[in-house]
């Protein structure tokens, strides 16, 4: 009996211990890429006038400064924190708050930070920063962070890292993200973050958002950096080109009404019937039918910027949402949409709400119409998806240039004519 007892006793033990091995494996696995650690912090407008002599002082050698958020909001102290940070020799490096919902959205959010930090000179990657995801799905999250992050390296020329805590980067963030882009990750109270399945290891390591360091009055995020935060080139960012008149080409995408003719919308637009025609893969030129919706690129110096139209959309409100930033991104005014909508209170919108927008557009606002993007589901098929969104497979086919309306694949992304 004695010896049963503590063989279970011995079988316990070791249960326990392989256990504790195991957890400590998967917990506290992910390691630095490199020996070399530099230490860091990164700052915002939030820690106000920072001396970063004593900061240099202190042992600090990187600093991370947010310069953007949005597609409109420029951190208020980007520019007063870069200049004093590289004139105290820090290692720079910029990062900018995500908050597209869309492809659209990524893309304008890329051409805005990049606008933002234009003509400056890092030494360190670009960091996105997309961590507020709303009613998101995690397809919609990777879609988005890789149209962002592709635009952005297109537009700067410089290489990015994405900053993620450890259950973004273990739950939401895609293998396919992680194989691309090194990451920079947050977890606190740890001595190695733990691992998350996808990246192998970590080129920046933020351990606490309650520092104290001297030049800096009150809390800041600490972090260490390894080698690979280091651009390879440093350079000065690339400031935007202004193309010259004839480059400026818009996009816009017109609904046949009763009564049109190529002609006639030809004519509006300052372009010819061929150009219709070939752009919207057209066979009959003195066939087109009413709701259809066409694509037709023209430029300022074409179009006849007279004409004016008013177009009217539906809008469902999303979490975060308020009435000026709904105006702002449609091109119309809160006094509007409150009086549309018989809104007592402009302060007062929920999520789920659907909004009835309208404008005045100019044949070559790329807005005229517009478009939504809608990600392709396992069972869908091109009359489902034109019928939840009240229009036809012909518009569909010929806005996505689709050859075989009966193929479509699950992930694919539409786009899909507002109604």
């Amino acid at each position: 009996m004695k010896n049963k007892f503590l063989k279970i006793l011995l079988f316990l033990w070791l249960f326990v211990l392989s256990c504790f091995a195991i957890f400590n494996k998967v917990v506290y696995a992910l390691s630095p890429e490199g020996e070399t650690i530099y230490q860091g912090i990164d700052v915002s407008a939030y820690q106000g006038q920072i001396n970063f002599a004593e900061v240099k002082n202190a042992g600090i050698d990187v600093v991370y400064i947010k310069s953007s958020e949005g597609d409109y909001l420029e951190d208020p102290e980007f520019k007063n924190n870069y200049n004093k940070a590289k004139n105290n020799g820090l290692n720079v490096g910029f990062y900018h708050f995500v908050r597209a919902r869309n492809e659209e959205e990524a893309i304008k959010e890329a051409e805005f930070f990049s606008n933002v930090i234009s003509g400056t000179d890092p030494n360190c990657r670009l960091a996105m920063d997309f961590e507020v995801f709303g009613d998101l799905s995690r397809e919609e999250i990777n879609f988005i962070s890789m149209i962002f992050l592709e635009k952005t390296k297109e537009l700067t020329g410089k290489d990015l890292v994405i900053y993620s805590n450890t259950y973004d980067a273990i739950n939401i963030f895609s293998n396919e993200l992680a194989k691309q882009y090194p990451l920079w990750v947050a977890q606190y109270g740890v001595s190695r973050p733990s691992d998350n399945g996808k990246w192998s290891n970590w080129i920046g390591f933020q351990y606490s958002d309650n520092g104290e360091i001297s030049g800096i009055s009150g809390r800041v995020d600490l972090d260490r950096f390894t080698e690979a935060i280091f651009l390879n080139n440093s350079s000065e960012v690339p400031k935007p080109q202004n193309p010259s008149p004839e480059e400026i080409q818009n996009v816009i995408f017109y609904t046949v009404k009763r009564g049109d003719t190529l002609s006639k919308i030809a004519y509006m637009y300052g372009v010819t019937v061929e150009q219709i025609a070939r752009e919207n893969n057209i066979k009959n030129v003195n066939l087109i039918f009413t709701g259809e919706v066409l694509q037709i690129t023209t430029s300022d110096t074409n179009s006849n910027n007279n004409i004016t139209s008013s177009v009217t959309t539906y809008y469902t409100v999303k979490r975060g949402d308020n009435l000026y930033r709904i105006a702002r991104r449609f091109g119309t005014t809160v006094n509007s949409i409150v009086k549309l909508n018989n809104i007592k209170n402009p302060n007062l919108i929920f999520p789920g709400q659907r909004l009835l927008l309208r404008r005045n557009v100019r044949p070559n606002d790329t807005h005229a119409v517009g478009f939504t993007f809608y990600r392709v589901g396992r069972g869908d098929n091109l009359t489902y998806i034109a019928n939840r969104y009240r229009t036809t497979v012909a518009n569909i086919v010929r806005l996505n240039n689709i050859k075989n309306p009966n193929l479509i694949f699950s992930g694919q992304i539409l786009k899909i004519p507002n109604s």
